[in-house]
């Protein structure tokens, strides 16, 4: 049986933490200006390292039933979810109509809908040099943003805007991840991580929704081409911020290395947790530098529940449409009893 790669694991996990973390903070970005702007460098690389990540690991796109499968593992959770969440929001912000509307992705879902439009536009782009792919995966992630109607529908702006990442994912092998596993590379992604810091914090007037991918540049207060150059500098950093990640990524195994494989549950479900919070009074008791240590350690714990066999084993019917995980931890549990 082949080995697990512990540096993806871990790279999953981290980021995966991010999105918790980065998900939790946004309450207190107007209120703390150290807090918007570690918000605002998360935001340059969580994402994008993702994206990225999930373009490496579809290899497989040329595979018989490759594309059904993408299409059982993603449509079906998203329309599943969109239903969810549709109920969940109906409760949590006792809305006077209840609504499902398919085609427009509730918040974070618009990553299942990306996604599965990313590994479809993989069939035409396979036939493609890999530098005329990526050249024209920017130039379509540049003119996107000339369209303002697609900014929610069906996450067509995110959609293009973030493909040059996935593409670029696809290209690379495991020896570009080892040209950054060196120390030099490490110190080096440390000072800019630093650089990026400052850089935020004393230009606070950056729109942090440039990092979201998912507005038109005239909803962003920029013509056609200070935001065509606005979306060049974020691509720029991002691909920056990008490699920054991955120098700092540990290889070895860690407790936590094994939850790197179930960010998809971590990913759906958090959004409860997320919501309830910021519906909550909760927020305002965060009102120090020391408390804000505790949404560290609430979102780790957070994103290592949503990973655990039991959440995975109650909610996998929900998400991957099987139960053989409540079946394996049923079988364990009925195994212990019977041998006592």
């Amino acid at each position: 049986m082949k080995q697990r790669d512990y540096y993806f694991d871990n790279a999953k996990f981290i980021l995966i933490f991010f999105v918790v973390f980065g998900h939790f903070i946004q309450s207190f970005i107007n209120d703390n200006q150290n807090i918007y702007t570690l918000y605002k460098v998360i935001y340059t690389f969580h994402m994008p390292a993702f994206i990225l990540i999930s373009g490496f690991f579809a290899k497989g796109i040329s595979d018989k039933g490759y594309i059904k499968k993408y299409a059982k593992k993603l449509i079906i959770p998203y329309l599943i979810f969109q239903l969810v969440y549709s109920i969940f929001y109906y409760f949590l912000y006792g809305k006077s109509t209840f609504a499902i509307e398919p085609l427009t992705p509730h918040w974070s879902l618009w990553f299942l809908i990306s996604l599965f439009f990313w590994n479809i536009f993989l069939l035409a782009f396979v036939k493609l040099k890999p530098i005329q792919g990526i050249i024209i995966s920017l130039l379509l992630g540049l003119a996107i943003g000339m369209i303002d109607w697609t900014s929610t529908y069906l996450s067509l702006t995110r959609t293009f805007v973030f493909f040059p990442l996935f593409l670029m994912g696809f290209y690379m092998k495991k020896e570009h991840f080892n040209l950054v596993k060196t120390r030099k590379a490490k110190i080096s992604a440390i000072i800019i991580f630093a650089l990026v810091f400052i850089g935020f914090h004393f230009f606070p007037s950056i729109n942090y929704q440039w990092l979201f991918g998912s507005k038109s540049y005239e909803t962003l207060g920029e013509g056609y081409i200070a935001g065509m150059a606005m979306r060049v500098f974020f691509y720029i950093l991002s691909f920056l911020m990008i490699f920054c990640f991955f120098t700092c990524v540990p290889k070895r195994e860690y407790f936590f290395t094994k939850f790197g494989k179930s960010t998809l549950y971590v990913y759906l479900l958090h959004g409860f947790f997320i919501r309830l919070f910021r519906q909550s009074d909760l927020p305002d008791i965060f009102v120090s530098p020391r408390s804000y240590v505790m949404i560290v350690v609430v979102s780790f714990l957070i994103t290592m529940l949503l990973s655990s066999n039991i959440i995975i084993s109650l909610t996998q019917p929900l998400i991957e449409l099987r139960s053989s995980k409540l079946k394996q931890l049923l079988f364990k549990r009925s195994t212990y009893t019977s041998n006592r």
